[in-house]
């Protein structure tokens, strides 16, 4: 399963800095980043599938339930500073297949995540 592979680190200062959240084990969907005492301070992170670092996506949402304005990634990456998303994160999807923008316009509408896939509630 695709899942599996994926790679996601999250920090809350620019540069891969300061306070590190580490997920391992596949695609999660996090309805809100307060269970984490993360909301709103995401700065940087790294994503990667580690068998097909094509096959990814991370979607953040500046409020909690997948709602409100949000940015894609796609493929593996690393991404330092996330500029005028800076500190808006307040939910987030990461799977290991590229998402479509129609899957996510859905996500959003619906407020249902992908299947297959963990899914954490505050």
């Amino acid at each position: 399963m695709a899942n599996r592979d994926v790679r996601l680190t999250l920090w809350s200062g620019t540069n891969f800095s300061v306070r590190r959240i580490r997920l391992r084990r596949g695609g999660v969907a996090i309805r809100d980043l307060g269970a984490f005492r993360f909301n709103n301070v995401l700065s940087s992170f790294r994503l990667r599938n580690v068998v097909q670092s094509a096959e990814v996506t991370l979607v953040l949402f500046s409020r909690i339930n997948f709602q409100g304005s949000y940015r894609v990634y796609r493929g593996s990456q690393s991404v330092a500073n996330l500029g005028s998303f800076d500190n808006l994160t307040s939910s987030l999807i990461v799977v290991g297949r590229n998402l479509t923008n129609a899957e996510i316009t859905q996500i959003q509408s619906t407020g249902r995540p992908p299947q297959d896939i963990l899914v954490i509630r505050q």
